[in-house]
Formats: structure tokens, C-alpha cells, sequence
């Protein structure tokens, strides 16, 4: 695999040439026409995309409406919630409604059946689209029924990527969806295009995670595609089916990009076909010349057999590699594992190891990663015929739509699965974070889904318990269980594959699914379940802001799941007081109750009741700022809490990483950088300062309890300043920082300066 570091030509879909001084003249001699980089740039397929949605008419400054939009019950309660109290009578564009987060509706007594009959009536109500629990997760759903060639679609789920369709998907937080429905855009400046440049075919017993990981493991850490959109381009494309270069695009999420597209050619044509929506398919490819921001040259053939050791898909090695260097690589596991745990638990995988191989207790091939039509096939002729085995080792097998798991029966595969011992499931999410199929403690498992961070498993850090994942492919997952749990790759399997032919029978979704895209009725009622709550209110950015640093995290990346944890937390996301008591818990567990003291004095300013005779120290923090700004009073000011983490916000769009934060008094947080775009929206959406700092986490000027003073922050915002000075309150002085902002467009200050997005669309 290769990285450029400069920008490249490619010519007529297959010439790489590298930008620099002799480009030009090399692009003339072998097209006989002149070239400049910005028309070339526009050659991309992405840059077609986006212009044809853009409607600020500046392609520097994108105002995107998209054509789609998609949310699961995990996310559109909220979601629905803010659009409401923002005005919404009827969803403009299609809006699909999935359940196959919180599908076991066992959790939390009956919450969870009450968000998807919530759902339902909004589905009626505002005119959308709603499919019930088991029958698809919610990306599967999307490439059979949703995607269509040069379209966009917004979700509200991290994976949300049909590039592989010719589709250009984003995962984002709920307000931008919110903004969708009340016929705003999405506002980014044009995002850097990477191309991904495929040759070869891939190996016997090599699927599309190992691809992906692969890719993951080269371009997490430098960030190379952050916040671009990857464009998978060359002739390698051509070898792959839908289903593969499926598996590969939706785990580019985890290498923090935008998002993707992919070249499109008859397979996709005959995708579209077979689910009976031909007139989706759109042709696309790059012009003769188009010029990219840089390029991730990848011979298929040289990729083989991946692993992603806990605690992240970027910590990637080879099966074989692992295999050779078993303890050494073991010994670094626990070492990150000494960083992501805080030391909370001992960890340890060395006890896993018997005979010089190393055993697993569990795997799982599932959701929109692992749980397509031909993972399962070929997982199935790996495991024909043997036997998973009596002992600790586990499989479970969760076909990603009810269409492929009737076809799946019809081939014969379930009963060739389950004759082995494994187990086949419906579709569902939970695997990937954390609410089904939690192994013991101490447990193991290797799974095909998309993310391994620490306790997306459903273990409970907090209460002791430690268990962990490692992310595979489909197939080497079935040699493992073939072998009864000792890791193997699926390169080791000499047999062959059978490759049944699929069929799609659309009478499962016309018989369960219900659609009332276009055709709202207002007079239907929405149905509210106990635990369905409206946002609290939330003030309005203050002239002064004092910020209490509540929490400080030194871990190189924080991610989503550690600001708001996954798994049983999940039902309380149509709550946002009582989701809010678990923010940071498996991080920080003080966390919630320093926010809460830091929240009584501002709800004292609010009620115009004295701060300090709810919160003592505020009348030393008040004596400190007065040595230098006697005009700050009480009528001027806001009070509120922030944390400091390096890297926040890596892995799910979850918009309750930031909400959670905000419902507690959290008015910022403050970091070296964010982990994603998505992430530092959500805070803009939520009326949070996104704020960095330029001092290396080892040599802060400010510690977890201090207070900072922001003087004049409201006009900072309000003029777009880049550079904030501020103020660290110590030992009764003021002792001056520099903090910074990246540029917010005009609609991102003024949210702020209104407290939130609610409070900025009921303006």
C-alpha cells in the first residue's frame, strides 16, 4: 500500500502521475491537451456530487441539501424531539425510520417499544418511512431501498456509507439532520478528495474487512483522509462484487473521512436491478484528467488475512504476523490497554494463548459490516460440515435484512451454520455496541462488525468487568470457528467457495414496512411513551463565561463511547436528563456530580439569585476576576463546566456525546484537536465552545478543578475571532492563556450565541 504525499493526475481511470514541477508537461504528452489542476479537480466524481446539491453557488463554500435522510431508534426520537420544537409540520425529502439498535425491547421495561411507536406516528403524522424491529439494520435497508447513483443521503449513524452504490453518504449528529427537516443545508467548505487507487484482486480466503483494515491501519494515525471524502477509482474495482467493495466502503467511517463514492459499472447496475430500482443506477467515473489531494495506491493482491486488536480498528497486524510475533504483540496490547483503561482492571490476553496458539471465546459476524449476503456464504462453505465445538468457544450469525436471511434459508446456508452449533439471529445492531452477545468476563471475541473500542462489547469497565474484541473478516472468523477457536486465517482453508447467486424478494418489506413518504397527515396523534422528554431549556451564550474544567483526559483519542457510553444506555436516549446521568461514567464516573454542583450557580444567575450561595468558591473566582475586570457582575455573566481531552470525539455521530454534556451545564470543551468533524458539530449544534489549545497535554496551564475566564466571549464569537484570550483563576489572581476556535461559518456563530440549535431556529 502506498501513500502519496503530494496531490495526483489520473488520466482516463488508470495513468497515476504525481504532482509536481514536470506534471503538467506529462499530462500534456500523453493527452495532447493542456490541464490545470483546479478543472481537473473538478473531474473528480465527488466534486460532480457535490456541486449538483450545492446551492450556495460557491463551490469553496458548499450549502448542501440532501436528497435522503435515514436515523435508527437510537437517534430519531431526539432527532424528531428538536425538529418539533423547532417547527417542523411535515418531513420535506424521504425519511426512513429504522429499529435495530434497541430491537430487545426487554431493556428498561417497555422504553424501548415506546420510541418505535413513537416512530410509527411520526412516521404517519409527518409522512416517512418506518421499518420495524428485526426486519433490516439500518445501512442494509439504505443500499437495498434507499441508495440511488449521484444521490446524497444524511443519516445520523457514523456508517452511514453507500458510496459502493455511487451513493454519497454522511454520518452526522442529529441536529444536521434537524436542519435537513426544517430545509436548511449542511455547511462545509469543500472537503479535500482522496483517491483510492485499487490494482490486483484480492487473495484466496481475503474479504473486504481485511481490506479495510488494512486502509485503517495505514491512515488512522497520520490522518491522511480526515475530514476528505475517499474515491475509490483503478481497475481493481472491476474485481470486486457489490457485496465485497459494500464491506470495505462502510468501514472507511473508522478512518475518520467525510465520506465515499465508488466508480459504478454493470455490477452495480445489475445490484440495482435485482431490487428491482434499475432506474437508480447511474454511470460514474472520473474525467480523462481529474487531480486529487492525494491517493492510497492499493494492490489487492498483496493484502492478506487482517486483525484489529482491542481497542481500536486502526491497531492492525496481520493474522500471520500475529501468529509470529504472538507474545510481543500481546505484551503491546496490554500496554494501550494500560492507557484506554486507566489501569481500572488488569487486562490481559496472555492467558489466552495454549500450546503457543491463541484461543478466542467468541465470534460474531453481524450488522451493516459483516452481516451481507456473501460474508455469510462463504463463512457458511468455511464451516460446512464441522463443528464449532462443546467448550467456551461461541458463534452467532446475524444476517443484516430479513431478505437475506429468507434467501440464506432458501440456499441452505442457515441450516449449514447451525448444524455446526452457530447460531443465526435476526437483524440487529446490538454486537456492534454492546447490547447483545456480551461474552464472560475476561472473554474474547473476534467479530466482522465495525468498531472494537473498549467495552463495545457490553462489558461494564465501572463494575469490574473487562472483556474485549478484535475486529475480522467474515471468513477468517469460520476458520476460526471451523478450528474451535483457535485463531486462524481464512487463508489457511484450501476450499473453495460456492458463490450462490442472490435474489431479492421485496414482498418481506411491502408486507411489514410502512411508508407514508409525501403523504403526512397532521391530524394523526404521536404516540409518547413515559420516557420520551422534551429538551430542557437552554440560555443563551452569556456576555462573560466562566468555565469550570470538570474532568481531564490525557488519552490520545477519546472516543464517543467514552463520552456517552453504548449498550444499555441506549433506551435512555429519548431522555435527555436521564440519559445525561451516565456521561463519562465509564471515564470519569465523578464526572456527572462536579458538572451538576458547577450547574446550581448558573441556574442561581438564571433565577437572579446570588451564585456563590449555592457554590461557595464562586465568591473567591469573583474576587480574582475584579483585580482586573471590576464590570464583570453577576448580570453579565454565565457559569458553566467544560473537560479537556486531547483527541475527543472519535467513532459514532451520536449527537448525546455532546448533549449529555450540555443538559449537565456544559457550555465547551477544550482540546488539542477533534477526532472529527462530526463530533465538533455536535458541540456548534449543542451551543458549545469547540475550543483548542496550542499547550501540549503534558504541560497544561490549567488543571481539572480550575476555573477559566472567557471576558467578552460573546462578542469574540459574534466577530468570528480565531485567537480567545483567557484567563486560568489561581490562588487569586489571573493568569492569561491563549485559547483558539477554527473558523465557524455564520449559522454555527450565530447558534452559539443563541445557546443551541432549538433556540436558533425558534428565534
Amino acid at each position: 500500500m502506498k501513500l502519496y504525499n503530494n496531490g495526483v493526475y489520473l488520466i482516463n481511470g488508470t495513468e497515476i502521475i504525481e504532482d509536481g514541477a514536470d506534471a503538467i508537461a506529462a499530462i500534456r504528452q500523453k493527452t495532447g491537451k493542456e490541464t490545470e489542476r483546479a478543472s481537473a479537480a473538478g473531474a473528480t466524481i465527488s466534486y460532480g456530487i457535490l456541486e449538483s446539491h450545492n446551492t450556495s453557488g460557491n463551490m469553496d463554500s458548499l450549502q448542501i441539501k440532501f436528497d435522503k435522510l435515514t436515523s435508527h431508534d437510537i437517534t430519531y426520537v431526539g432527532i424528531i424531539q428538536t425538529a418539533r420544537a423547532s417547527g417542523l409540520e411535515q418531513f420535506p425529502i424521504p425519511y426512513v425510520l429504522t429499529n435495530c439498535h434497541n430491537s430487545l425491547c426487554a431493556v428498561g421495561g417497555t422504553i424501548n417499544e415506546d420510541d418505535h411507536m413513537f416512530g410509527l406516528s411520526c412516521a404517519r403524522r409527518y409522512g416517512g418511512i418506518y421499518v420495524p424491529p428485526h426486519q433490516a439494520v439500518i445501512h442494509q435497508y439504505a443500499r437495498e431501498m434507499l441508495a440511488e447513483g449521484g444521490r446524497m443521503i444524511l443519516g445520523s449513524d457514523s456508517h452511514t456509507r453507500y458510496g459502493a452504490l455511487g451513493t454519497m453518504a454522511m454520518g452526522e449528529g442529529g441536529p444536521e439532520l434537524v436542519k435537513q427537516l426544517l430545509g436548511r443545508t449542511y455547511d462545509i467548505d469543500m472537503p479535500g478528495v482522496v483517491a483510492v487507487y485499487l490494482k490486483g484482486r484480492p487473495s484466496h480466503g481475503v474479504g473486504p474487512q481485511d481490506i479495510a483494515l488494512a486502509i485503517i491501519g495505514e491512515v488512522f494515525d497520520n490522518g491522511y483522509v480526515k475530514n476528505k471524502v475517499m474515491e475509490f477509482v483503478g481497475p481493481g474495482v472491476a474485481e470486486l462484487s457489490v457485496d465485497y467493495r459494500i464491506g470495505i466502503d462502510v468501514m472507511t467511517t473508522e478512518t475518520t473521512c467525510l465520506s465515499s463514492i465508488w466508480q459504478t459499472d454493470d455490477k452495480v447496475k445489475e445490484f440495482y436491478e435485482l431490487h428491482g430500482r434499475g432506474l437508480g443506477y447511474k454511470e460514474l467515473a472520473p474525467g480523462d484528467v481529474a487531480y486529487y489531494d492525494g491517493m492510497i495506491e492499493i494492490d489487492l493482491g498483496e493484502i492478506r488475512p487482517m486483525i484489529a486488536m482491542p481497542f481500536h480498528p486502526s491497531n492492525t497486524y496481520t493474522i500471520a504476523e500475529l501468529k509470529d510475533n504472538l507474545m510481543d504483540i500481546l505484551d503491546d496490547v496490554e500496554k494501550r490497554a494500560a492507557v484506554s483503561l486507566d489501569g481500572a482492571v488488569d487486562f490481559t490476553l496472555k492467558d489466552k494463548v495454549r500450546d503457543g496458539r491463541l484461543y478466542v471465546d467468541q465470534g460474531i459476524i453481524a450488522g451493516c459490516a459483516g452481516g451481507g449476503f456473501e460474508n455469510i456464504t462463504d463463512a457458511a462453505d468455511i464451516l460446512r460440515g464441522t463443528s464449532i465445538g462443546p467448550d467456551e468457544f461461541t458463534l452467532s450469525v446475524y444476517p443484516a435484512s430479513t431478505p437475506i436471511y429468507m434467501e440464506l434459508v432458501k440456499n441452505g446456508s442457515v441450516a449449514d451454520l447451525m448444524e455446526t452449533g452457530a447460531i443465526v439471529k435476526t437483524a440487529f445492531c446490538g454486537p456492534c455496541f454492546g447490547a447483545g452477545d456480551t461474552p464472560g468476563n475476561n472473554g474474547f471475541s473476534i467479530r466482522h462488525s465495525t468498531r472494537n473500542f473498549p467495552n463495545r462489547e457490553g462489558s461494564k469497565l465501572q463494575n469490574g468487568q473487562i472483556a474485549s474484541v478484535a475486529l475480522m473478516d467474515a471468513r477468517s472468523i469460520a476458520a476460526t470457528a471451523a478450528n474451535k477457536g483457535f485463531l486462524t486465517g481464512a487463508d489457511e482453508w484450501d476450499g473453495s467457495f460456492s458463490k450462490p447467486a442472490y435474489h431479492f424478494d421485496g414482498r418481506i418489506y411491502a408486507n411489514r414496512v410502512f411508508d407514508a413518504s409525501g403523504k403526512a397527515d397532521p391530524e394523526a396523534e404521536l404516540v409518547f411513551g413515559p420516557n420520551i422528554k422534551d429538551w430542557p431549556a437552554m440560555s443563551a451564550l452569556p456576555e462573560n463565561l466562566i468555565l469550570k474544567i470538570v474532568s481531564e483526559i490525557h488519552d490520545p483519542v477519546t472516543t464517543t463511547d467514552e463520552l456517552i457510553p453504548s449498550g444499555e444506555t441506549s433506551s435512555f436516549r429519548s431522555n435527555p436528563l436521564g440519559l445525561a446521568e451516565f456521561t463519562l461514567s465509564r471515564k470519569d464516573p465523578a464526572y456527572v456530580g462536579r458538572a451538576k454542583e458547577v450547574q446550581k450557580a448558573q441556574k442561581a444567575i438564571e433565577a437572579d439569585t446570588c451564585p456563590g450561595s449555592v457554590l461557595e468558591e464562586v465568591h473567591g473566582v469573583m474576587e480574582a476576576i475584579h483585580t482586573r475586570f471590576p464590570e464583570i457582575r453577576r448580570h453579565n455573566i454565565g457559569i458553566g463546566s467544560t473537560i479537556f481531552a486531547v483527541k475527543p470525539g472519535d467513532g459514532s455521530a451520536r449527537e448525546q456525546a455532546a448533549s449529555c454534556q450540555k443538559v449537565l451545564g456544559g457550555w465547551a470543551n477544550i482540546a488539542e484537536e477533534y477526532a472529527t468533524k462530526r463530533y465538533r458539530s455536535n458541540l456548534i449544534n449543542w451551543g458549545m465552545l469547540p475550543l483548542i489549545t496550542r499547550d501540549g497535554h503534558e504541560k497544561l496551564p490549567f488543571a481539572n478543578g480550575d476555573y477559566i475566564l472567557l471576558p467578552g466571549i460573546r462578542d469574540e464569537i459574534a466577530s468570528g475571532a480565531a485567537d480567545i484570550t483567557a484567563y486560568v483563576i489561581k490562588d487569586g489572581g489571573l493568569n492569561e492563556i491563549e485559547l483558539h476556535m477554527d473558523a465557524l461559518t455564520p449559522a454555527e456563530r450565530e447558534i452559539i450565541l443563541k445557546g443551541c440549535l432549538i433556540n436558533y431556529y425558534r428565534d
